[in-house]
């Protein structure tokens, strides 16, 4: 059974398509993970010459028109051009009943015909948050008619993070990246991939002349340039050192400029952590090898997989339920569900991971 494809692989799928010609005449683009979804938007609006855009390109909002008016264009031909692009952005909202000026406004529905025979000059490209309801006609057109280019965009998981990271310097930028630099990045950005991007762009203008970005470098751009920060109380947590990790967690509160923020990026990074680790043990308890656990979790490099099996190594499968608690406990303290300072509610949670 092939491995279901994550939102990176599925974006250099359609952007491969895009750069060879080899185009759906339509194409259906949804999920949570709107970075690659206006990556798409723009690069799908490049695809009519600039001096051919007036009459051959429309972006379209789904609350702002009706699928009468979205078809009428879909069906008109190109003037003075081979093809037309034709994006409808927000898709689902398309305007039920009239148009304002008196026109049908069709059905959804009616976009059942067109995906059955499209205009071959003209590409369109239908953008939502959802995919159409699988139980509608319309939706079932769209998954499974071979005309359609029908793709979801997942949130990136943490642990495929680091991946993404050095690909997307090394494509986006030519440079290399360290792994542990890659690491930094992630775990202090955590999976949200417009602002990686952006702190992508910010080191990687930083080290313009180098063709490596450093871990040093990261950590002079993000300003987590400290002495101790999430990384090195995590590497205390794991070598189960109570006192090392206490007296990391109080130099961190000591030298952040809110508690409140150091707090909520701490326990977010170590519900990172922990995942990577309950997947791991998860797999392993199982039976499955440790290349194979590297296969089936998706992750490229090997120097990141091998600090993670290093880190599952030092906790047991049965002691999940209680870490996933006491980080549980902790957010809920951090939003006012507690009495607990700042202090207390750090100090707690190393207890209780560490055990």
């Amino acid at each position: 059974m092939a491995r279901k494809q994550n939102s990176n692989q599925i974006y250099q799928q359609v952007v491969g398509e895009l750069n060879s010609g080899n185009l759906k005449p339509i194409y259906y683009l949804f999920g949570e993970e709107e970075f690659y979804l206006d990556r798409l938007l723009d690069l799908f609006s490049k695809v009519i010459p600039p001096d051919q855009k007036d009459f051959n390109f429309d972006l379209l909002y789904g609350q702002d028109v009706t699928p009468a008016q979205a078809l009428s264009i879909a069906r008109s031909f190109p003037m003075m051009a081979e093809m037309r692009v034709l994006i409808i952005r927000n898709f689902l909202q398309l305007k039920k009943g009239g148009g304002d000026d008196g026109t049908p406004g069709g059905h959804i529905n009616d976009f059942i015909q067109y995906i059955e025979s499209p205009n071959p000059t003209t590409l369109l490209v239908c953008i939502d948050e959802k995919k159409p309801p699988g139980n509608t006609n319309v939706g079932k057109a769209f998954k499974k008619n071979k005309n359609v280019g029908f793709h979801q965009f997942e949130r990136m998981p943490d642990y495929l993070i680091p991946d993404w990271v050095i690909d997307w310097v090394r494509s986006h930028h030519s440079k290399n990246i360290e792994p542990a630099a890659a690491q930094l990045l992630a775990q202090f950005v955590g999976n949200n991939l417009q602002l990686l991007s952006t702190e992508i762009d910010k080191v990687c203008t930083f080290v313009d002349t180098s063709d490596t970005v450093s871990e040093a470098d990261v950590k002079k751009i993000i300003g987590s340039y400290r002495e101790y920060g999430a990384i090195e109380l995590k590497d205390a947590i794991i070598a189960r050192n109570l006192e090392q990790a206490l007296y990391i967690s109080e130099q961190m509160l000591q030298h952040t400029k809110s508690d409140t923020g150091e707090l909520i990026r701490t326990v977010g990074f170590f519900n990172s952590v922990f995942v990577n680790v309950w997947q791991i043990l998860r797999l392993s308890e199982k039976g499955v090898s440790k290349s194979q656990v590297q296969s089936e979790l998706g992750i490229k490099n090997n120097w990141y997989f091998n600090k993670l099996w290093d880190d599952a190594s030092n906790f047991r499968y049965a002691e999940m339920p209680r870490i996933f608690e006491a980080l549980l406990d902790a957010d809920r303290a951090i939003k006012g569900f507690s009495t607990l300072d700042s202090t207390s509610i750090l100090f707690f949670l190393v207890k209780r991971i560490i055990g």
